[in-house]
């Protein structure tokens, strides 16, 4: 069984497009195995974050990135949201996001 990737907006798809090379070539290989084995690889790699919202984990020699998703009907996957990070937490305001636009991507599938 196959799993889709889609985003949240052509803004989110852009700014994946725009990361690090490093980090986008990362990314590419989680999304690949997220293709082939579902949303929920585990850590290191993928984190629930609880109703529903995962975390990728995302890496390369420029920096750290995470990236937020959600699954919806039919094996989907919805890329979220992301963010480079620069400190040891996750910022409020983009966990914060992440959850309007899950909350969103729920009510529109039901």
């Amino acid at each position: 069984m196959s799993w889709t990737i889609t985003y949240y907006s052509e803004e989110v798809r852009e700014w994946i497009d725009g990361l690090p090379v490093g980090i986008r070539a990362f990314y590419a290989k989680i999304t690949q195995r997220m293709k082939l084995h579902g949303p929920n690889l585990g850590m290191p790699l993928t984190r629930a974050m609880g109703e529903g919202l995962f975390e990728m984990r995302v890496h390369g020699k420029e920096g750290i990135a995470r990236v937020f998703y959600c699954t919806v009907v039919g094996f989907t996957i919805v890329v979220l949201h992301g963010f480079i990070k620069k400190t040891a937490k996750t910022p409020a305001k983009e966990l914060r996001l992440a959850r309007i636009r899950l909350k969103e991507i729920r009510h529109e599938n039901t």
